[in-house]
């Protein structure tokens, strides 16, 4: 009979090479059938393949297994676990060499495939042609891509070509939407989610998954304004202002999709986008249905997109547009999601070259816009004898002259 071991497997061993904190333990267990862990109090979990809880430590023992592919897309798989099945085969089966490492009971390193090495070397390689098998691991390898760029990681050659003749052989058609968004949301979340998108650009998957976004690249903008130029260079640039204003993914994503309108401008009026807000915000409620993600990045996403322009000009608009962005907005119910709208603004007119440290005023302006607002008192109009549709005709009419008293405070604005 086989000794029963438990091996510390993965990222763990990964970011403890690294010298980053681990946020959770994964381990495999070789030797073992689901009746040993069991005895010993272990819990089931997942219906795929055998894996289970500790009893004390709540951590995930799986069962060293292999795996077969059988049909097209990231579910056809067969997994086999059983007792024979060595470490080596089971870490054989994983997507990136850094990923592949196990260290025993002692501490010591069990690396067949190469993964220190890499480490060092700051690459992500596929470990085998296994790799081409699952294309999944084509986001994987985007998202560890954004969350390893400050380290200095880069995507091996082989392995970008690798994903390259998968995207060919439409391998990323047969992923779901679910599993894109939720390898997408959680690549927002990194260090540097430009990254994630700029690989996934690089082996030809951004144009199959996000193509509103992939039309952007290409497409140039008044120099003077965007001295950048490139619509797609430009939405990455404000996808990093964007990180450095916020921790909100939700922030992020609506500042990555604020000009999609700009791929599809007439090529006559190049450079010019005149209008595009309203289709960048068809767009996004577009790219959303097809991705079903979730309402709250698209009702942000939809707002930034339809009112950036006009934000950006606060400092001449007259009374009645700013009440029009705060009604439509729902800045009123909703102020705190209005502040992340104003933060993704702030993002866009920061992403351009030389831009990244201007001041922008405009968003402070439209928080005392706001704050002006709040101060007419819906219980005064009521007391006032108005009724009905009088109340919000009222309401309308106070907030307007709220609005024009601290445009003349602040001496800006239009009339």
């Amino acid at each position: 009979m086989k000794k029963i071991e438990s091996w510390l497997v993965g990222g763990a061993v990964r970011d403890r090479l690294l010298g980053i904190p681990l946020k959770d333990r994964d381990w495999v267990v070789t030797g073992a059938t689901p009746e040993n862990l069991l005895q010993q109090g272990f819990k089931p979990v997942g219906s795929d393949f055998p894996v289970f809880l500790h009893p004390q430590t709540g951590e995930e023992y799986a069962l060293a297994r292999t795996e077969r592919k059988t049909a097209k897309g990231y579910h056809g798989f067969q997994f086999h676990a059983a007792p024979d099945v060595t470490l080596a085969e089971d870490l054989a089966r994983r997507d990136l060499t850094i990923n592949a490492m196990a260290q025993d009971e002692n501490g010591n390193l069990i690396d067949p495939y190469g993964g220190q090495s890499d480490l060092q070397d700051r690459l992500l390689r596929h470990v085998s042609p296994a790799f081409a098998e699952d294309p999944v691991r084509i986001l994987r390898v985007a998202r560890f891509a954004a969350r390893f760029a400050p380290l200095g990681f880069r995507v091996a050659d082989e392995t970008q070509h690798l994903m390259q003749t998968m995207v060919a052989a439409g391998e990323v058609d047969a992923l779901v939407p679910e599993r894109v968004w939720q390898e997408t949301v959680r690549a927002l979340a990194e260090p540097a989610p430009e990254r994630f998108f700029e690989v996934l650009r690089e082996c030809g998957a951004l144009k199959v998954l996000f193509p509103e976004i992939d039309r952007l690249f290409g497409v140039p903008q008044p120099s003077q304004h965007h001295p950048e130029i490139d619509c797609g260079i430009h939405t990455l640039l404000v996808l990093r202002q964007a990180v450095l204003l916020s921790d909100a993914p939700e922030v992020r994503f609506a500042a990555l999709t604020h000009d999609l309108g700009k791929g599809l401008t007439p090529a006559e009026i190049l450079p010019s986008h005149h209008g595009h807000e309203a289709l960048s915000r068809q767009l996004v409620t577009q790219l959303c249905e097809r991705l079903k993600i979730p309402t709250r990045f698209r009702e942000l996403a939809e707002h930034v997109a339809e009112q950036h322009g006009r934000i950006h000009k606060a400092l001449e608009l007259r009374p009645q547009t700013f009440l029009n962005v705060l009604e439509s907005t729902d800045a009123f119910r909703k102020p705190e999601r209005f502040a992340q709208i104003l933060l993704a603004c702030e993002a866009d007119a920061r992403g351009r070259l030389g831009f990244e440290d201007r001041v922008y005023p405009q968003a402070d302006i439209f928080r005392q816009m706001l704050a002006a607002c709040q101060q007419v008192d819906v219980k005064a109009v009521v007391q006032a004898g108005f009724q009905g549709v009088q109340i919000r005709e009222q309401l309308h009419s106070r907030r307007v002259h709220a609005i024009r008293e601290m445009q003349r405070h602040l001496d800006i604005g239009g009339e």
